[in-house]
């Protein structure tokens, strides 16, 4: 019930097409302390941050010098309930009222002399330096000319996008061959789309991975439950805090993760690791109990992604019931059961007369 319960914030968010989820400094931080050294001399591009809100531009403007950016871009977006709000665009030297920005800082002086740069110095560079702020044309939407060409500009792209956006957004990073360091739910893993890239070492998971997440957000928390976590980790829910369950950072950027093999210890045997009925593969339902003598298919839970490392596993595919990959060696008919569609959306292990339903799996082996 609480699993339910909790995702109820993100679910009403995403049908009313509501994404503005406003990611913590300190979780950008305990994830982007893995690639300091991927971003020195890039451009980082922010698309989806209101510069004036956004935890992603804190980040980067405060660290630009000590990551060695060559530039940061950040655009905001018309279409957000509270932009403006920390930092007022009338203060902000090249601003038109509410319009959408655009912001590019190419470096970030020590305008207060105290010997280091950090948010009261980048404050200063808004407010002074024309050239940093200048109106977009249109909404600031990612998907906008604008800001297309933009990303063509950058060489890495850091941020929250909206979720019920995900598919295209990715797409469009990849389209234009661009590395990324973005989050989303953990469900976005089963999109045929996200997954087709996972298959082919073009995606793979972050540091952080299935995790509950405070955000901030313009939107109630109502959810009982919801504000103790919020509570339990030190933000106050009545100020527009929210749990968000099952996020993932998802990336194309190397990490030492994923290069990390998974010890091994269990060995094969048939009756703890029994076959499917309607795949040729084997059901093993902890990533930590894949037995390491096996070279046939197995069929492992999606969090087996967090443990991928491509020297030591192959991903063969993902169960589903369309079956994408050809996987699937049986198919069920009225003959098997009066629930034979629920059969055949499902990988099947079959005990005596009574069918077993196993939650969707990836299909991997292991390289010898």
């Amino acid at each position: 019930m609480e699993k339910k319960s909790s995702n109820k914030n993100l679910h009403k968010a995403s049908q009313a097409k509501k994404d503005e989820f406003y990611t913590q400094l300190v979780d950008i931080e305990k994830e982007l302390k893995h690639y300091k050294d991927q971003f020195r001399g890039k451009v980082v591009y922010c698309n989806c941050d209101d510069p004036f809100e956004s935890n992603f531009f804190k980040y980067f403007a405060s660290k630009f010098n000590e990551l060695k950016l060559k530039k940061l871009i950040t655009t905001s977006y018309s279409g957000s309930p509270i932009v403006g709000g920390q930092l007022p665009l009338l203060q902000v030297a090249g601003s038109k009222g509410k319009q959408p920005l655009k912001i590019e800082i190419n470096k970030v002086p020590d305008a207060d002399a105290d010997g280091s740069v950090g948010l009261s110095d980048v404050e200063w560079l808004l407010k002074n330096d024309a050239n940093v702020a200048t109106p977009l044309k249109g909404s600031g939407d990612f998907r906008s000319a604008e800001c297309i060409e933009l990303l063509k500009e950058a060489d890495i792209v850091v941020t929250n996008p909206p979720f019920s956006l995900f598919r295209e957004y990715l797409a469009q990073l990849v389209e234009h061959d661009k590395k990324f360091l973005i989050l989303g739910n953990m469900n976005a893993i089963t999109y045929k789309d996200v997954f087709g890239l996972i298959k082919q070492n073009k995606l793979w998971s972050g540091y952080g991975f299935n995790m509950s997440m405070v955000y901030k957000t313009p939107y109630n928390n109502n959810l009982e439950a919801n504000k103790q976590f919020v509570k339990g980790k030190g933000y106050n829910p009545n100020d527009g805090y929210v749990k968000v369950p099952a996020v993932n950072w998802y990336t194309n950027l190397d990490t030492e993760k994923r290069h990390e093999k998974l010890d091994l210890y269990k060995k094969y045997t048939s009756e703890e690791f029994p076959k499917y009925d309607n795949y040729d593969a084997i059901e093993v339902s902890k990533v930590s109990d894949i037995p390491t003598d096996y070279y046939g298919a197995i069929g492992v839970p999606i969090t087996f992604l967090n443990k991928y490392s491509p020297e030591q596993f192959e991903i063969i595919g993902l169960t589903h019931r369309n079956d994408p990959y050809n996987l699937k060696i049986k198919i069920y008919t009225k003959e098997d059961g009066d629930n034979f569609n629920d059969l055949n959306g499902s990988p099947i292990v079959k005990e005596g007369n009574r069918f077993r339903f196993i939650y969707m799996r990836i299909i991997i082996k292991n390289k010898k």
